[in-house]
């Protein structure tokens, strides 16, 4: 009874160990904007698509452009090191953007119905925590 009941706990704490799933890119909707008084920028990306957009009011409709194989790769990669409960409270490593030395920046990621938003920083300067993310993330609006 007892080498059933070691086998049982075994298997069991194994499978919960082995259930903790990762941040899943491919149900989740990125979108970082930087912006001041006269620059928006929206990066916004789902379903291995990005889009982008330089018009504040929404109305436009930007074109949507697939992400080879090789860079949702890459993002899936850093997008799974993220602690999306901690993103609200990362600190800006600078302050460039109370006198309008840098754009603010902010990354918002709605992940299975919840929305993650992280405090503002300058645009360029992310936190740690995020930056291979944010940085990854404009390399597309670099390629356009």
């Amino acid at each position: 009874m007892k080498l059933f009941t070691l086998i049982l706990l075994s298997v069991a704490l194994g499978k919960s160990c082995s259930s903790q799933t990762k941040n899943d890119l491919k149900t989740a909707v990125l979108e970082y904007t930087a912006s001041t008084r006269g620059f928006y920028q929206k990066i916004s990306i789902k379903d291995q698509t990005v889009s982008i957009s330089k018009d504040r009011s929404g109305k436009d409709s930007p074109d949507a452009t697939k992400i080879s194989d090789a860079d949702w790769k890459e993002l899936i990669g850093y997008f799974e090191t993220i602690d999306l409960d901690s993103l609200a409270t990362l600190k800006a490593p600078t302050e460039k953007r109370f006198y309008d030395g840098s754009a603010i920046g902010n990354l918002k990621i709605v992940y299975k119905d919840k929305i993650y938003s992280t405090s503002a920083f300058d645009d360029g300067y992310p936190p740690e925590e995020i930056k291979r993310l944010v940085d990854k993330i404009n390399t597309f609006a670099n390629k356009k």
